[in-house]
Protein backbone atom coordinates (compact mmCIF):
# COMPACT_ATOMS: atom_id res chain seq x y z
CA UNK A 1 0.00 0.00 0.00
CA UNK A 2 1.13 3.56 -0.59
CA UNK A 3 1.59 5.90 2.39
CA UNK A 4 -1.55 8.03 1.81
CA UNK A 5 -3.74 4.90 1.65
CA UNK A 6 -2.20 3.47 4.81
CA UNK A 7 -2.58 6.78 6.62
CA UNK A 8 -6.24 6.87 5.62
CA UNK A 9 -6.71 3.38 7.09
CA UNK A 10 -4.92 4.33 10.31
CA UNK A 11 -6.92 7.44 11.17
CA UNK A 12 -6.58 7.95 14.92
CA UNK A 13 -10.31 7.78 15.63
CA UNK A 14 -10.90 4.50 13.81
CA UNK A 15 -8.00 2.48 12.32
CA UNK A 16 -9.18 -0.09 9.77
CA UNK A 17 -7.71 -2.94 7.71
CA UNK A 18 -6.31 -1.80 4.35
CA UNK A 19 -8.19 -4.54 2.48
CA UNK A 20 -11.54 -5.32 4.14
CA UNK A 21 -11.89 -2.06 6.14
CA UNK A 22 -12.82 -3.90 9.36
CA UNK A 23 -11.86 -2.10 12.56
CA UNK A 24 -8.39 -2.91 13.93
CA UNK A 25 -7.90 -3.71 17.59
CA UNK A 26 -5.45 -1.36 19.28
CA UNK A 27 -2.13 -2.99 20.06
CA UNK A 28 -2.79 -6.20 18.15
CA UNK A 29 0.29 -7.44 16.30
CA UNK A 30 0.46 -9.74 13.32
CA UNK A 31 2.90 -12.18 14.91
CA UNK A 32 2.68 -14.62 11.99
CA UNK A 33 3.64 -11.82 9.60
CA UNK A 34 6.49 -10.68 11.86
CA UNK A 35 7.86 -14.24 11.92
CA UNK A 36 7.61 -14.46 8.14
CA UNK A 37 9.52 -11.16 7.78
CA UNK A 38 12.22 -12.47 10.16
CA UNK A 39 12.64 -15.73 8.21
CA UNK A 40 12.21 -14.70 4.55
CA UNK A 41 15.38 -14.03 2.60
CA UNK A 42 15.65 -11.42 -0.11
CA UNK A 43 18.35 -9.84 -2.24
CA UNK A 44 19.26 -6.16 -2.35
CA UNK A 45 18.52 -4.77 -5.84
CA UNK A 46 21.59 -2.56 -5.59
CA UNK A 47 24.46 -4.73 -4.35
CA UNK A 48 22.84 -8.20 -4.64
CA UNK A 49 23.65 -9.01 -0.99
CA UNK A 50 21.30 -11.62 0.55
CA UNK A 51 19.59 -10.82 3.86
CA UNK A 52 16.34 -11.28 5.77
CA UNK A 53 13.46 -8.89 5.03
CA UNK A 54 13.66 -7.61 8.59
CA UNK A 55 17.16 -6.22 7.87
CA UNK A 56 16.36 -4.77 4.43
CA UNK A 57 15.21 -1.31 5.56
CA UNK A 58 18.38 -0.53 7.53
CA UNK A 59 20.54 -1.99 4.74
CA UNK A 60 18.78 0.10 2.06
CA UNK A 61 19.40 3.26 4.10
CA UNK A 62 23.16 2.70 4.00
CA UNK A 63 23.64 0.94 0.63
CA UNK A 64 24.80 3.48 -1.97
CA UNK A 65 24.20 1.00 -4.82
CA UNK A 66 20.59 0.56 -3.71
CA UNK A 67 20.10 4.31 -3.50
CA UNK A 68 21.49 4.67 -7.06
CA UNK A 69 19.07 1.93 -8.19
CA UNK A 70 16.14 3.87 -6.69
CA UNK A 71 17.28 7.16 -8.26
CA UNK A 72 17.50 5.53 -11.71
CA UNK A 73 13.89 4.41 -11.29
CA UNK A 74 12.82 7.90 -10.23
CA UNK A 75 14.53 9.43 -13.26
CA UNK A 76 12.84 6.94 -15.59
CA UNK A 77 9.40 7.71 -14.16
CA UNK A 78 9.80 11.49 -14.16
CA UNK A 79 10.72 11.53 -17.87
CA UNK A 80 7.22 10.31 -18.74
CA UNK A 81 4.68 13.08 -19.44
CA UNK A 82 2.21 13.77 -16.68
CA UNK A 83 -1.37 12.68 -17.25
CA UNK A 84 -4.02 15.35 -17.59
CA UNK A 85 -5.84 14.95 -14.27
CA UNK A 86 -9.00 16.55 -15.64
CA UNK A 87 -9.70 13.36 -17.62
CA UNK A 88 -9.93 11.22 -14.48
CA UNK A 89 -13.11 11.18 -12.38
CA UNK A 90 -12.82 11.88 -8.66
CA UNK A 91 -13.28 8.54 -6.89
CA UNK A 92 -11.88 9.67 -3.53
CA UNK A 93 -14.26 12.31 -2.18
CA UNK A 94 -18.03 12.46 -2.45
CA UNK A 95 -20.88 14.83 -1.64
CA UNK A 96 -23.76 13.76 0.56
CA UNK A 97 -26.78 13.17 -1.71
CA UNK A 98 -29.15 14.40 1.04
CA UNK A 99 -27.54 17.64 2.20
CA UNK A 100 -24.96 20.12 0.98
CA UNK A 101 -21.93 18.65 2.80
CA UNK A 102 -19.03 17.67 0.54
CA UNK A 103 -15.60 16.04 0.50
CA UNK A 104 -16.41 12.82 2.35
CA UNK A 105 -14.24 9.81 1.72
CA UNK A 106 -16.22 6.62 1.25
CA UNK A 107 -16.11 5.66 4.93
CA UNK A 108 -16.97 9.22 5.96
CA UNK A 109 -19.99 9.32 3.64
CA UNK A 110 -21.31 6.03 5.06
CA UNK A 111 -20.84 7.25 8.66
CA UNK A 112 -22.38 10.68 7.89
CA UNK A 113 -25.46 9.16 6.23
CA UNK A 114 -25.92 6.61 9.04
CA UNK A 115 -25.69 9.35 11.66
CA UNK A 116 -27.79 12.08 10.01
CA UNK A 117 -29.93 10.57 7.28
CA UNK A 118 -30.81 7.02 8.37
CA UNK A 119 -34.53 7.82 8.41
CA UNK A 120 -34.60 9.79 5.13
CA UNK A 121 -36.62 7.81 2.54
CA UNK A 122 -35.88 10.15 -0.39
CA UNK A 123 -34.55 8.29 -3.44
CA UNK A 124 -31.07 9.59 -4.27
CA UNK A 125 -28.19 8.84 -6.64
CA UNK A 126 -25.24 7.12 -4.97
CA UNK A 127 -22.27 9.46 -5.58
CA UNK A 128 -19.78 6.60 -5.13
CA UNK A 129 -21.42 4.41 -7.78
CA UNK A 130 -21.97 7.38 -10.10
CA UNK A 131 -18.19 7.99 -10.14
CA UNK A 132 -17.43 4.44 -11.30
CA UNK A 133 -16.99 3.57 -15.01
CA UNK A 134 -20.03 1.29 -14.81
CA UNK A 135 -22.08 3.72 -12.68
CA UNK A 136 -25.28 5.36 -13.86
CA UNK A 137 -25.36 8.99 -12.67
CA UNK A 138 -29.15 9.03 -13.10
CA UNK A 139 -30.04 5.86 -11.16
CA UNK A 140 -31.83 6.64 -7.91
CA UNK A 141 -31.54 3.99 -5.22
CA UNK A 142 -34.87 2.97 -3.67
CA UNK A 143 -33.18 2.34 -0.31
CA UNK A 144 -29.93 4.29 -0.23
CA UNK A 145 -29.00 3.37 3.35
CA UNK A 146 -29.31 -0.36 2.58
CA UNK A 147 -27.31 0.19 -0.60
CA UNK A 148 -24.50 1.98 1.30
CA UNK A 149 -24.26 -0.75 3.91
CA UNK A 150 -24.22 -3.59 1.36
CA UNK A 151 -22.21 -2.13 -1.51
CA UNK A 152 -19.75 0.17 0.21
CA UNK A 153 -18.32 -1.83 3.10
CA UNK A 154 -14.95 -1.76 1.31
CA UNK A 155 -13.22 0.46 -1.20
CA UNK A 156 -13.41 -0.55 -4.86
CA UNK A 157 -9.90 0.86 -5.37
CA UNK A 158 -8.50 -2.11 -3.45
CA UNK A 159 -9.95 -4.62 -5.90
CA UNK A 160 -10.55 -2.86 -9.23
CA UNK A 161 -8.22 -1.77 -12.01
CA UNK A 162 -10.19 1.01 -13.69
CA UNK A 163 -7.91 0.98 -16.73
CA UNK A 164 -8.39 -2.72 -17.53
CA UNK A 165 -11.34 -3.78 -19.65
CA UNK A 166 -13.82 -6.37 -18.44
CA UNK A 167 -12.37 -9.23 -20.51
CA UNK A 168 -8.85 -8.62 -19.16
CA UNK A 169 -10.12 -8.54 -15.59
CA UNK A 170 -12.09 -11.76 -16.11
CA UNK A 171 -9.01 -13.47 -17.53
CA UNK A 172 -6.91 -12.32 -14.54
CA UNK A 173 -9.52 -13.61 -12.08
CA UNK A 174 -9.69 -16.98 -13.79
CA UNK A 175 -5.89 -17.33 -13.87
CA UNK A 176 -5.64 -16.46 -10.15
CA UNK A 177 -8.36 -18.95 -9.26
CA UNK A 178 -6.50 -21.69 -11.11
CA UNK A 179 -3.24 -20.83 -9.30
CA UNK A 180 -4.95 -20.81 -5.87
CA UNK A 181 -6.13 -24.44 -6.13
Amino acid sequence: FCTPCLQECLKPKKPVCGVCRSTLSPGSRALDLEKQIETTETTCNGCNKKMYLSKMRSHAASCSKYQNYIMEGVKAVTKEPLHNTRNFPNRFTFPCPYCSEKNFDQEGLVEHCKALHSMDAKQVVCPICASMPWGDPNYRSANFMEHLQRRHRFSYDTFVDYDADEDDMMEQVLMRSLRDK
